[in-house]
Parts: structure tokens; C-alpha cells; sequence
């Protein structure tokens, strides 16, 4: 009969010191401390299969694995094999389920979606969906295994964007990350999209327009920007008032290259991919925008010329200037005028809208063209693109007069329209 192994205790496992040559000491039960002439001290388990072969487990190494997990693992073995399971095979089962679900991270997952949907984005729009995954999501869950994420974590990153109070933000985000959810379920990496079920669990968005200013408050709106122009950048007051003369969308504005630029025959047209239903792949007639500078903004562009006209765009990011500008100094002027919260990039389409329509009288049609909204109409878009080309410029010419007049009524020093 064979000689029962006395228990180890704390003390003989902490005192195990490296010999010459590697020995071990007998717990019982088949489980033993392996102790290497390098120091190493490895907890083993040995036991004998049904055909006779002899099997050995690794529980760990001291002192990470502790005496008592341990003896912990020793017994969950001794269970699987009362039932009839391999603990071997069952250990390497799970290693084999933890390595997928380890290269299956919601990070990999996510990388694996944006390479999938490249060629349905236009650049611009794929980087800025991987720069938000990176910036917000990665460091939170981009290491969990994607099948593990449930309600509970997903609700927890979304609430992490609504604290810096940017719920459009969490909302775009979550619409985000459902995709690459359900990615991952088409692929078989995931089973369950937990996004869905956070419906009413998150702060619900104000809805309305993009804030904007009325024509009244025009006048005061100048007055307040050329109190501050003066500390600004020159390429950042140019875009600030190509913003108002033009109110052309944001991006259309500070993506644009100097190749869209003819200032000899001072003609300025987007190139169709750039406008908004161009990026989202449902312009069929591939149409054109043409943006009727007035001639006080093709005296800006020719001033912008003369410090930016070697860069490919006529808002180069400071810190590349192969990328565009994005639209921070105009956000950043707005806040120090005091109207962050009360004017837009976009406002300034509303702005313009009302001035034209109210003050100058123009037919709703006209604007809406010069606003580069779609018509809804084949027959109709044609129509407009035929007609309302002359009536367009003569209306850019006079909306730049008016806010002239609007900026000598109130007696402020200098025009908008000059450049600074």
C-alpha cells in the first residue's frame, strides 16, 4: 500500500529553496510543488487515465497560485474525473475557447468592421469613425472578448460620453457600435447585440434645429466678431467670413483644395463627391455645386492665396498640412464672442436663408439651390441647375452687400467683406 503524502503547509512552501537539481514535494492526492534549481515553484497534479497513462496538470506557479487554490484546483479535477472527464482535455478545451475569444476583442472585431465598410466611406468619414472608436471605446472594452460585452459594460461607455455632456455623441456612438456588433454575430464572434436593449436607459437628445441666429441679431453678431478678429490667424478670419458669405456646410468649407479654386476666371465649384449626398453614395446625377462667390470673398481667397496657395487645401491643419482644417477655429470664434451655444457652422445656412428670403426677397427655390439641397425631383433639379445659375449670383452678390450695410448702420469700424 502506498505512503500517504502528509499535507504541506504555508511555511514548507514559502521555506522551498532551489537545489541542484529540480525535486518536489508531495501535497497528496496526486498534487505536488515543483521547485527548479532556477527558484521556480510550479504546483503539478498527477493521475492515471482509464488506459493506464499517467497525465500531469499545471495549476500555476507559487505564489501566485496560493496553497489553497491549489488544493482548489486539485479538487475540481478529482470531481471532472469521478464523472468521467479528462481534466486535461477539459484544460485544453478552455485554453482553446479563451485564445479565440482573446483574438475575437471588440477591438480586433471593430478594426475587421472599418476594413469592411472602407469602400462605402469617403476618407474623411472613415477616419473620423476610427479616430471616435479609439478615443472613447477602445480603452474602455477594445480588450474584452466582443461575446463577453453585455448591457450592463455597454451602457456603462455610453454613460462615460454623456458625463463630457455630448449625448449626440453617445447616441452616434452606440448606433456605431451596434454595427460592429452585429458584425461580429454575421461572422459568428458574437451572439447578441446588447446596444438594442439600452433603448430609454440613456439621456434622450434635445431635438430641434442647429442653433442659429436670427437677422435681427445680425448687427451685434458682426460687432462682436471684429472685436476679436484682430487676435485671430489670418486663415481663420478668412474662414470665419467665407463661412457667413457663402454659408456653404462646414466640411465643404474647410476640406476645400485649391484645385476646386479658379481665381482667374473667380469661379469656385465642389466637386460632387465632397457634398453631402455624394458622401453618403446617393447622388445618381454625380451634380456639381456651384458656390456664386461675391467680390468680397474672392479678395479673401486672394489673400488667403498669398499664405496657403503652396498647401493642397485652403485651410491646412496646422500640424499636417497634407489633412484639412477642421471647423475648431470657427467654434472657438463663436465661444468668444459669447454666442457658443447660440450660433453654428451650420446656423450660419439658417442665418442666410432668413436674410435672403426676408430682407432680400428671394424666392425659397433659389436659396434652397444655393443651400445645395437636393430637389427631390429629376425634372426639377435640371430646371434649377438651368435657371437659377445667373439669379444665384447676383443674389451672393447683394446677400455680401447687405451684410456691409448691416455692419455701416451700425456705424462699426471697417467692412466684413475686407480683408483684415
Amino acid at each position: 500500500m502506498p505512503k500517504l503524502a502528509k499535507p504541506l503547509t504555508d511555511t514548507q512552501v514559502k521555506n522551498a529553496k532551489p537545489k541542484d537539481k529540480t525535486y518536489t514535494l508531495a501535497d497528496g492526492g496526486g498534487m505536488y510543488l515543483e521547485v527548479a534549481p532556477t527558484g521556480s515553484r510550479i504546483w503539478r497534479m498527477s493521475y492515471r487515465q482509464p488506459d493506464g497513462k499517467n497525465t500531469r496538470l499545471t495549476f500555476g506557479a507559487y505564489p501566485e497560485v496560493s496553497l489553497l487554490d491549489a488544493r482548489k484546483k486539485r479538487m475540481d479535477a478529482k470531481e471532472l474525473k469521478a464523472k468521467g472527464i479528462d481534466p486535461a482535455q477539459t484544460r485544453r478545451v478552455e485554453k482553446a475557447v479563451k485564445a479565440i475569444a482573446a483574438a475575437n476583442t471588440f477591438q480586433a472585431v471593430a478594426y475587421e468592421w472599418h476594413a469592411n465598410r472602407l469602400e462605402t466611406w469617403q476618407p474623411r468619414t472613415a477616419s473620423n469613425v476610427l479616430h471616435r472608436l479609439e478615443k472613447d471605446v477602445f480603452p474602455l472594452i477594445g480588450k474584452y472578448p466582443i461575446s463577453d460585452i453585455k448591457a450592463p459594460i455597454m451602457l456603462d461607455v455610453l454613460r462615460q460620453i454623456e458625463k463630457r455632456g455630448a449625448l449626440d455623441m453617445a447616441k452616434r456612438q452606440g448606433q456605431v457600435c451596434s454595427q460592429i456588433f452585429r458584425f461580429a454575430i454575421a461572422s459568428g464572434k458574437a451572439d447578441i447585440d446588447p446596444v438594442p436593449s439600452l433603448r430609454g436607459a440613456l439621456k434622450a437628445t434635445a431635438k430641434g434645429h442647429h442653433a442659429a441666429i436670427t437677422p435681427d441679431e445680425l448687427p451685434e453678431f458682426i460687432c462682436a466678431f471684429e472685436k476679436i478678429e484682430g487676435r485671430m490667424f489670418v486663415p481663420t478670419k478668412v474662414m470665419f467670413r467665407l463661412m457667413m458669405m457663402t454659408f456653404v456646410r462646414t466640411s465643404e468649407l474647410t476640406e476645400t483644395p485649391w484645385s476646386e479654386i479658379d481665381l482667374e476666371n473667380e469661379s469656385w465649384v465642389i466637386d460632387w463627391h465632397r457634398m453631402k449626398m455624394g458622401k453618403k453614395k446617393i447622388n445618381p446625377r454625380k451634380v456639381n455645386h456651384h458656390v456664386f462667390l461675391p467680390r468680397q470673398g474672392w479678395e479673401l481667397l486672394r489673400e488667403l492665396h498669398s499664405i496657403t496657395g503652396n498647401n493642397k487645401y485652403l485651410f491646412p491643419n496646422q500640424r499636417d498640412h497634407e489633412k484639412p482644417a477642421t471647423n475648431f477655429g470657427i467654434l472657438a470664434a463663436l465661444k468668444r464672442m459669447g454666442y457658443s451655444g447660440k450660433m453654428t457652422g451650420h446656423g450660419f445656412r439658417s442665418l442666410a436663408m432668413g436674410v435672403i428670403k426676408e430682407r432680400l426677397g428671394y424666392r425659397h427655390e433659389v436659396v434652397d439651390r444655393q443651400l445645395s439641397h437636393a430637389s427631390g425631383d429629376a425634372y426639377g433639379e435640371a430646371y434649377d441647375r438651368a435657371l437659377f445659375l445667373d439669379e444665384r449670383k447676383v443674389m451672393m452678390q447683394e446677400y455680401a452687400d447687405y451684410l456691409e450695410t448691416v455692419v455701416s448702420s451700425k456705424v462699426i469700424a471697417g467692412k466684413f467683406g475686407r480683408a483684415a
